[in-house]
């Protein structure tokens, strides 16, 4: 369900706090929504930070509402939204990030950057009170998240990193000697779980000598 909104509702938001008198509005007057169950808006905004749309997404029951990745970013990508803000109510007005919230919030972080969207914010509200994401610091836990991350985007980041130690290694090589270098990278290797095969076809050393690292 869209929500309708003026061009005088379409404002700046720079922070949690306008985001949620915006929000705080909206369940105050809107007499579609039933206050009694757990919903799910969106808000996307453009470049400048300014309200493009608000979209109310899920609707669920009194303990939770189902989140399709698919359905959050529908709206956002025909509208041309390059950030969105999550925002949903907890009808019991217990706002402490449930392992739920931070599992969803997470799934669409890494949806939104496959898309080119990103979020910015989540924010958990009651008819009086807020808390956000943001100011909490667990967006920038689930930024750095790999739970959802594409299969191809960790093959990507073990190749940095595997790229990473070889040039480490040869540096080690060149200072140390290339016995002890392969000694060094396989150990920092091995303390990264990285699997033993890899480690003996890139270091050169034996399952035996590895084991002993």
């Amino acid at each position: 369900m869209n929500v309708t909104l003026t061009e005088q509702e379409k404002i700046k938001l720079l922070n949690s706090d306008d985001v949620f008198a915006v929000m705080q509005k909206i369940l105050h007057r809107e007499n579609k929504i039933d206050k009694e169950k757990e919903h799910l808006w969106i808000i996307g905004l453009n470049t400048g930070n300014r309200i493009l749309f608000i979209e109310l997404v899920s609707m669920g029951s009194v303990k939770s509402t189902t989140v399709e990745p698919m359905n959050v970013f529908r709206v956002s990508v025909l509208k041309g939204a390059t950030q969105v803000i999550l925002c949903h109510n907890h009808p019991s007005g217990e706002l402490k990030p449930s392992e739920g919230d931070k599992n969803v919030t997470d799934r669409l972080i890494q949806a939104g950057r496959i898309l080119g969207i990103e979020v910015i914010d989540h924010l958990i509200i009651s008819l009086n009170s807020y808390v956000s994401f943001g100011d909490l610091g667990l967006l920038e836990e689930l930024r750095n998240s790999t739970e959802y991350v594409p299969s191809f985007k960790k093959i990507q980041q073990l190749k940095k990193e595997e790229k990473k130690l070889r040039q480490e290694a040869v540096k080690i090589a060149e200072e140390k000697g290339l016995k002890k270098g392969k000694i060094e990278m396989a150990r920092a290797m091995k303390q990264k779980g990285i699997d033993l095969q890899i480690i003996e076809e890139i270091s050169g050393l034996s399952a035996k000598e590895i084991e002993k690292l």
